[in-house]
């Protein structure tokens, strides 16, 4: 897989589609690598004439790791409880600038971001901190960061807090891993057995390292309310949100919208804190048709 040189780091990325076409960067989310986008979203895209990049995260999958690097989530918390900052060994801000970096290194101007779950926040400060970068934004099952906003519901919030076996016990990690998938999932549209185990397996076996986990935790709580960032944001916005979702409520998709000047909003129903395979068409057609229209008009 290539690695590029992103903002003092080294990204894995795979690229699907026409290398000269309009590109579109997807950002995953908190703890999830690179192939958590599924197969057919990502292809589906490229068919529509995009240059479909995506990577992971620092802290996370084959890129760079802060191995070592300090990382109390519980201390963080009683923290914040009490009206204090948290410094984090990096923030989403940072991680905003790795994309940033990605781009420069595969010589893309500017690019349609899409960001799920924590990749919405990154996707964000993106179009707000880098609005001459961006083509148009899409943020999905993501929120504004406000702390009046509605939480999860307590057996999806559990997945952050749940205790992990050891990484080389391969059966117990992937068991556990398809848990916590289970509890963020779509009830509606709850994904085949056989498909999650894959996409578990296809994660742990390509890199089994999850001790970044704690740590892009705490750049999220760090981040706070992005309210009047995303007042700042001038591109083209579409937010997408689950009506199912139990881990970022859809008032939190809701909000989000509000916030940015002209964005669209789309809630899905039967849709998770996931990517149901019944409705991956039905996303790709959306953002599709949002990235050709901002395209259009620019």
């Amino acid at each position: 897989m290539p690695l590029a040189n992103a903002n003092g780091l080294e990204l894995a990325y795979e690229e699907t589609g026409d290398p000269v076409a309009p590109a579109v960067l997807l950002i995953m989310g908190l703890g999830a690598p690179l192939t958590f986008w599924p197969d057919a979203f990502v292809d589906a895209l490229a068919a529509h004439g995009f240059r479909v990049v995506r990577f992971d995260n620092r802290d996370f999958g084959l890129s760079t790791k802060f191995d070592g690097v300090p990382a109390d989530v519980e201390i963080a918390d009683r923290k914040l409880t009490r009206g204090e900052a948290i410094d984090p060994p990096y923030g989403l801000p940072d991680m905003a600038r790795d994309a940033i970096g990605l781009l420069d290194a595969l010589n893309i101007d500017k690019a349609h971001i899409v960001g799920s779950s924590m990749g919405g926040m990154i996707a964000q400060i993106i179009a707000a901190d880098h609005g001459e970068r961006v083509r148009s934004l899409v943020s999905i099952m993501s929120t504004s960061g406000d702390p009046d906003l509605p939480q999860g519901k307590p057996e999806a919030m559990a997945v952050f807090t749940l205790k992990r076996p050891p990484p080389e016990d391969r059966p117990a990690f992937i068991a556990h891993a398809i848990r916590c998938q289970r509890a963020i999932g779509s009830l509606t549209l709850p994904e085949a057995e056989s498909e999650l185990r894959a996409r578990v397996e296809r994660a742990y076996d390509r890199s089994n390292y999850y001790e970044g986990v704690p740590r892009q935790l705490l750049a999220v709580m760090a981040n706070g309310s992005r309210v009047s960032l995303l007042k700042r944001i001038a591109t083209p916005a579409l937010v997408i949100h689950g009506a199912e979702d139990p881990l970022v409520p859809p008032e939190c998709g809701k909000d989000t919208a509000a916030h940015i000047p002209g964005a669209e909003f789309m809630l899905v129903e039967g849709m998770g804190h996931d990517f149901p395979t019944p409705l991956i068409g039905a996303l790709v057609e959306a953002i599709a048709a949002h990235c050709a229209k901002a395209d259009a008009r620019a």
